[in-house]
């Protein structure tokens, strides 16, 4: 895999901003999101580069049945062009790829993680009218078609395999060693995917420390969203000492301790502790 190759400081300040705002919006678009954390990740990718995507998931749609009929319809038609005709699909090795979270790469490869291959797929079917959305199963994204009493789910990741009851469930007790349950079957909202595949990113980056700099990106596009975990901030500090940053880090630190004060003082005196250290450094 090659390096990745971050934009300038000013590309990668307008690309917040965007993110930021879409991200806001009342309906954020799933297709921008996603482009743009490829271009955080991707120097290279410029705003033609972001318009053929769209263009390519706008030909793709074009190509599906109009109005298939039914949920199994469209799980069927999906299959049968992305999967069968373009050959989307996944691999193990693609958990050991950065490009397999960027959408560019995904629909460029046509292989990625189950969640980048169910953003095509969503985005396609969207496109051409499907009742579609994402399904955040635990340890595997899948898409489904139709309302909850008629649900028909696919798994991209598998060439779009329609799913059957028994097969969500193997899915969940492979990843958790728990049964299936109801609530796990909801759709997932956009700014959910998002999410979880910046979640995604900072895991492929802690993976590998020579990396870090992924990983800041991916804490700073989440932290950007309009709900995160408050404990990005903590990790986000502990990036920035990672990479030298000692003055910023133990700014970090000491931040985040104060907002765990309020709950739990012990963890946040140790934190503080953390936040000398860091400074402490810097002599």
């Amino acid at each position: 895999m090659r390096a990745p190759r971050p934009p300038s400081p000013e590309r990668s300040a307008e690309l917040r901003r965007r993110f930021a705002e879409e991200a806001r919006c009342e309906r954020p678009d799933l297709t921008t999101l996603c482009l743009l954390v490829g271009a955080e990740a991707d120097g290279t990718l410029d705003e033609a580069g972001m318009d053929a995507v769209e263009v390519e998931l706008d030909r793709l749609a074009g190509e599906l049945p109009y109005r298939p009929g039914s949920p199994y319809a469209w799980a069927r038609a999906l299959r049968e062009l992305l999967g069968e005709r373009y050959g989307f699909h996944g691999v193990p090795d693609d958990y050991r790829r950065l490009e397999s979270s960027l959408l560019h790469e995904v629909v460029r490869r046509r292989r990625g993680l189950p969640i980048l291959l169910s953003v095509v797929w969503m985005e396609v079917a969207r496109r051409a009218g499907a009742p579609v959305y994402g399904v955040a199963l635990p340890g595997h994204f899948v898409v489904g078609f139709g309302e909850a009493e008629g649900q028909v789910l696919a798994d991209p990741f598998d060439g779009g395999r329609v799913l059957t009851g028994a097969d969500a469930e193997l899915l969940v007790t492979g990843a958790t060693g728990a049964p299936l349950d109801a609530s796990m079957l909801t759709p997932a909202g956009t700014l959910d995917v998002v999410l979880r595949i910046l979640n995604n990113v900072r895991a492929w980056s802690a993976a590998r420390p020579e990396h870090s700099g992924v990983g800041l990106w991916a804490v700073d596009l989440s932290l950007l969203l309009p709900s995160h975990p408050a404990r990005l901030r903590y990790e986000r500090a502990q990036l920035l000492v990672r990479r030298g940053d000692f003055r910023d880090g133990a700014r970090e630190l000491e931040a985040y301790a104060e907002t765990v004060a309020a709950v739990d003082g012990p963890a946040a005196e140790r934190i503080r502790g953390q936040a000398q250290a860091a400074r402490a450094l810097l002599n």
